[in-house]
């Protein structure tokens, strides 16, 4: 049975008295000042004598004709981008955890010697310690050597809660950093890199020195060798100046917004994530955009430093990890993540552009970032190598199906929810 009209009738009556209290009272004075003064704020932000934001630069507001964006040259003719997809951790009912990764790297123009390179890693976990897993010590490859694979193993104790996430994120970010290893010297000085979400695997970083007794992965080899593989990446890109981003397309940061309401408390702050913020404050009628012509621009921030970010109060660097594993080629700062925001009208959508301060502090390389960025969206509104990328990797839901299948020995965990809905999505 479905909802008949009286239901409807009833729904529609609540969600206007909902909306209608965000209706806005004719003599109700804009909040442009309002978001202009936190604005100002975000110059620079510190907490507890630790700085939480600095902007590079001045703090504004910029806005790019879209028409006049594809009237120009790309900044960056190659691009190159990396992607993974996966089986998504599954749980089986003799306790055994595998997410198996699949990664690819796509290039515009297309170069089928790039997209034929694949790096495979399937992460297992059990509890138990009298399970052997046969593992990987040495990639195995395979493809005549276009392909390589990997299998490793959590060791039992390590995980006592958060068993799936933690073992989707080891899986995800070991397969991609590694095959961004793999390929770094394909792509040239004078290529664009994008990485598919933060430039950093944030999870796998807080976990790494958060004092809990049900995630250690502080002990597992795997977890290191992730955040080693990334500051390698860094290290890379920053001493050639090879420009690298990381294009996040669900910003869900809270930092800004939990750090403003904690030091003003009589800040009346409606935002939760900081990317809502922001899409308030780059809305057209803010930046000077008249509203017939909102879908027609793109507009975007300055540049931002944001040094403490992954652990907010814990420590005082970016990571404590950058000081054991880095080379010492670089200063501690040169890794720091920096940002800036791009709001599309036209999508109704806000991306978060991510790179190290290594080489966003050159105001040259900052600029010809910002413009291949700005570039890329006003052609295809997520960049199309980052596109490609995700059409190669990807693990079809008929493909995942097969994979879990090929278990003889082990039978899937199924749950009342998996019977009524199955598996819909498609990552």
């Amino acid at each position: 049975m479905t909802l008949e009209p009286i239901h409807i009738k009833e729904i529609h009556e609540i969600v206007d008295r909902i909306d209608n209290c965000f209706k806005k009272d004719e003599n109700e004075c804009d909040d442009s000042e309002n978001v202009k003064n936190i604005l100002e704020r975000l110059r620079k932000l510190e907490y507890n004598g630790k700085i939480v934001l600095r902007s590079i630069g001045p703090v504004r507001r910029g806005k790019a004709s879209i028409e006049r964006m594809l009237q120009v040259e790309d900044p960056y003719p190659k691009t190159y981008s990396c992607d993974s997809g996966s089986t998504t951790a599954k749980t089986f009912d003799n306790g055994l955890y595998v997410d198996l990764c699949h990664c690819a790297m796509a290039s515009t123009p297309t170069d089928l010697d790039i997209h034929s390179k694949r790096t495979i890693v399937a992460a297992a976990y059990t509890a138990s310690k009298k399970i052997y897993l046969n593992t990987s010590n040495d990639w195995e490859s395979f493809d005549n050597n276009m392909g390589r694979k990997k299998i490793i193993r959590i060791q039992p104790g390590l995980l006592n809660k958060k068993v799936t996430d933690i073992l989707h994120d080891v899986a995800l970010y070991l397969c991609e950093s590694e095959h961004i290893l793999w390929m770094l010297d394909s792509i040239e000085n004078e290529d664009f890199f994008i990485m598919d979400g933060p430039i950093y695997p944030k999870r796998v970083m807080y976990w790494m020195v958060i004092d809990s007794g049900d995630v250690n992965i502080r002990l597992d080899e795997s977890s290191t060798k992730i955040i080693q593989n990334y500051i390698d990446i860094m290290d890379h890109h920053i001493g050639t100046q090879k420009p690298l981003v990381g294009f996040v397309k669900n910003p869900e940061d809270m930092q800004i917004m939990q750090i403003l309401k904690k030091k003003e408390s009589d800040l009346d702050l409606p935002w939760m994530l900081d990317a809502q913020f922001f899409k308030n404050a780059l809305s057209p009628e803010k930046a000077g955009i008249k509203s017939k012509d909102a879908r027609k621009y793109i507009t975007y921030t300055n540049w931002f430093l944001q040094p403490n970010q992954f652990y907010e109060k814990m420590i005082n660097t970016t990571s404590p990890l950058v000081a054991e594993l880095a080379n010492g080629i670089f200063e501690a700062e040169d890794y720091a993540l920096c940002f800036f925001m791009a709001y599309v009208p036209k999508l109704n959508t806000i991306f978060k552009i991510e790179s190290p301060y290594g080489l966003v502090k050159n105001e040259d390389m900052r600029k010809l970032i910002t413009r291949k960025v700005l570039y890329d969206i006003a052609l295809n509104g997520i960049p199309k190598t980052l596109s490609k990328a995700d059409s190669v990797a990807k693990i079809q839901l008929s493909e995942r199906r097969q994979i879990i299948d090929r278990f003889k020995n082990s039978r899937i965990d199924t749950n009342y929810n998996d019977i009524r809905w199955g598996e819909m999505d498609e990552r």
